[in-house]
């Protein structure tokens, strides 16, 4: 044992006195040996362990490399000061701010009017501050001081939070007022309807029973494609692994979006057999809806042509486009937002629900597949969707 490490004179003495306490407690002499000895070889081991030991099992001190260590890979930008100068910025803070903000004032690294209030606050704090780094970010800021020296700013990424919420509200708005249209043309019709009954000569009556027939179906087609819209969005993150032959399904699929009056404008060609990976309702789904669209809104006396070709080794391209008035260029990327319309009035005459191409690029998306739209006024349109074979 070394000389300089003492003996824990305290712990021996504690341990005689427990081996006396047995004796007189009526413990037998060779048991209370025993815990004794046992007592002071533990003792004795404690404190024969040389100091280097001890000091090898004590905690390295906690540097600022130590603490940029720990946070660089965090997913957080986050940014830890010393008397409001910026001294450790992990790597998601790097790329927010840029790598120059290292030993900045943070007043000047962030400036943010907001951020700067929370700063000069002098406490532990929160704030949430629009346009920290881009001017539609939302960002949530935590600051926590640290012996009135150190302090840390943590930075949480709310825009997607919030872009989700105004697109949920954006859509039941839009979704309501879609259903209230042809909600109150039915509540209208049936009141006068029962209001004037007697009033009413039969041909007057039948035209409103049309119109109420006609936004009856306007309304059952809106709900089937809100239900279907909510259907393929469930489902987007799982890819179909059912095989299907493409040339048949859009043959048929085309046919039935045309329908009997329009079958003799549709021109069909296919040049092969292309195998895909894909859910068949859907495919035959997103074709209905593009060869109905392409009728509803090209010329009433063009064709509307449907190709398949093979594209490279590993792709296919189905194709649909029409003859007509085409779309104006600043329509083209909003074309397959939730209930927009090139032409509202246009739209709701020829029974488009709006949603049409909302599922058609969730249908794609689902089949990992790419949706284009290329149009220009007064030559139609032609919508194209490159899906992935099946090798």
């Amino acid at each position: 044992m070394r000389s300089d490490h003492p003996l824990p004179l305290s712990g021996f003495a504690l341990a005689i006195l427990a081996a006396i306490v047995m004796l007189v407690s009526g413990v037998s002499l060779w048991l209370t040996g025993i815990v004794l000895l046992v007592w002071l070889g533990s003792l004795w081991l404690v404190g024969a362990r040389p100091p280097e030991a001890a000091a090898s099992a004590a905690p390295a001190p906690f540097t600022a490399d130590r603490v940029g260590d720990l946070i660089e890979h965090s997913d957080t930008p986050i940014l830890v000061t010393r008397r409001n100068r910026i001294s450790i910025a992990n790597a998601a803070a790097r790329r927010l701010f840029g790598a120059h903000v290292i030993d900045q004032d943070i007043r000047m690294a962030l400036r943010h009017p907001e951020a700067i209030a929370l700063l000069e606050r002098g406490e532990s704090g929160s704030a949430v501050i629009r346009g920290l780094a881009r001017r539609r970010d939302i960002w949530r800021v935590n600051r926590k001081d640290i012996d009135g020296e150190l302090g840390v700013l943590e930075f949480i990424n709310r825009t997607t939070e919030a872009d989700i919420s105004r697109a949920h509200t954006d859509f039941v708005a839009n979704a309501s007022h879609e259903l209230r249209t042809p909600l109150a043309a039915i509540i209208g019709y049936v009141e006068t309807l029962r209001d004037d009954a007697g009033k009413l000569d039969s041909e007057l009556a039948t035209r409103f029973l049309d119109i109420i027939h006609r936004e009856s179906r306007r309304l059952q087609d809106l709900v089937s494609d809100l239900m279907s819209l909510s259907r393929i969005e469930a489902e987007k993150h799982e890819r179909p692994a059912d095989e299907v032959s493409l040339g048949p399904l859009v043959q048929r699929a085309a046919r039935d979006g045309a329908g009997s009056e329009r079958i003799d404008r549709l021109d069909l060609t296919t040049d092969g057999g292309q195998i895909v990976l894909g859910d068949v309702q859907q495919l035959e789904q997103m074709i209905r809806n593009l060869v109905d669209n392409a009728f509803k809104y090209g010329d009433p006396e063009g064709k509307v042509t449907v190709g398949i070709e093979t594209v490279g080794e590993s792709r296919v391209q189905v194709t649909v486009r029409n003859d007509g008035e085409g779309i104006a260029a600043e329509h083209l990327p909003h074309l397959t937002r939730r209930f927009y319309r090139t032409d509202p009035g246009r739209s709701r005459a020829s029974g488009g629900t709006g949603l049409g191409l909302a599922i058609v690029k969730h249908i794609v998306e689902r089949h990992r597949g790419r949706l284009a739209i290329e149009s220009q006024p007064g030559e139609g349109t032609a919508v194209r969707i490159i899906l992935p074979l099946e090798k």
